[in-house]
């Protein structure tokens, strides 16, 4: 008789969109692959008693509280996952660093580079384990590309162009939410970290930044029958350079009507071409300059078990992963790290980077200059 895993149980703050998220998570790694732990959704926490009781009731945790320093303190529970919003991030991730658990963080890691450099130095500090959800990078097809890059297929990288573009906010109508606050970062720190992570996990560091804000809706309803002046960026850009003497540019807006989940890039080398979209995540295209004449154009790579761990979720190219699915993978990288069999995926010290790319970026806007950054 096989011998029982050690338990890692969890304990969830914050019951919203992204809380659930991390559940699917949860639940599907555990039972897509071979974790060194079974996972327990111990105790979850929200505002109030009620809605916690209703969460754990709907998400299949053992306990519920309404207050989150409850799960801080309870010496049963291993990791603190933390998807509240943003301005709670460090106070909630100090407290569990400092009882000794791992704790996992959903992005922006922190509204300040400098609050996230405490964070992550605390947790070095602890030798606890920390991981922040930008389950993006976790697409087997992104890993391809890198590879690709990496190989030299693409021969000298000339160029990158990003894009994070979404629509929740396009609505003037729409009310002042705490993503609204200048704690909550503004379109580029909520969308533009993505596609900041993407660029450095595909070319590697970027050294200078220039940037451009711009807020485009002045003000929102404040749900009392006035409005609240927005102070945030609705739309961000800058242009980059990196390391490796490529060129290139990142844009980030919720306000692009149309679009529901624009994460996508291209990148241009001397032999060839990579284009990648979120919106159709399982396909890579790519350009060869290496193909006859009168045959070339951009193919399709399409996602299978031969990009792992495809092959974990289905046998059969073609059927696709979903977003949730990217979700257990990271969850997964993050508890082989808890158990020492691999590096952290994406930690504080990688969430404090985007940070400072971010307010390298804002920096770069408000002086009209190039900027270095981090």
């Amino acid at each position: 008789m096989a011998a029982e895993r050690p338990q890692l149980r969890i304990g969830l703050i914050g019951t919203g969109f992204m809380g659930k998220t991390h559940v699917f998570g949860f639940a599907a790694a555990q039972r897509v692959f071979d974790l060194p732990y079974d996972l327990v959704l111990h105790t979850v926490a929200d505002r109030t008693e009620d809605l916690a009781a209703q969460a754990a009731r709907t998400l299949g945790f053992a306990r519920a509280s309404g207050d989150w320093r409850r799960l801080v303190e309870d010496p049963e529970i291993d990791v603190i996952d933390i998807t509240a919003p943003n301005a709670f991030h460090k106070e909630m991730a100090l407290g569990a660093i400092a009882a000794g658990k791992h704790v996992y963080c959903e992005k922006p890691l922190a509204p300040l580079a400098a609050d996230a450099r405490q964070m992550a130095d605390a947790a070095e500090a602890a030798g606890v384990r920390t991981q922040v959800g930008f389950n993006y990078l976790c697409n087997p097809l992104l890993a391809l590309a890198r590879e690709m890059i990496r190989a030299g297929e693409l021969g000298e990288i000339r160029s990158y162009r990003g894009i994070h573009a979404e629509d929740y906010m396009a609505d003037a109508g729409s009310p002042f939410t705490f993503r609204h606050d200048p704690v909550g970062g503004g379109a580029l720190a909520d969308l533009g970290s993505h596609a900041l992570a993407t660029a450095e996990f595909l070319l590697g560091p970027v050294e200078q930044v220039v940037g451009n804000t711009v807020t485009v809706i002045a003000s929102r309803p404040d749900g009392g029958g006035g409005h609240r002046a927005v102070e945030v960026d609705d739309i961000g850009r800058a242009f980059l350079r990196f390391a490796n003497g490529a060129s290139g540019s990142i844009e980030a807006s919720w306000v692009a009507t149309g679009r529901k989940m624009q994460h996508d890039f291209e990148v241009y080398g001397t032999k060839g071409a990579l284009f990648f979209s979120q919106e159709r995540f399982n396909e890579l295209h790519f350009y060869s300059t290496a193909d006859p004449a009168g045959r070339r154009g951009f193919r399709r790579i399409e996602a299978g078990p031969d990009h792992d761990p495809y092959g974990l979720f289905c046998v059969a190219p073609g059927h696709q992963l979903g977003f949730n699915d990217l979700k257990a993978i990271e969850v997964a990288r993050f508890v082989y790290a808890i158990a020492g069999k691999r590096d952290e995926p994406f930690g504080f010290r990688a969430g404090q980077r985007i940070q400072e790319l971010v307010e390298a970026i804002k920096a770069s806007a408000r002086e009209s200059k190039w900027l270095r950054a981090g």
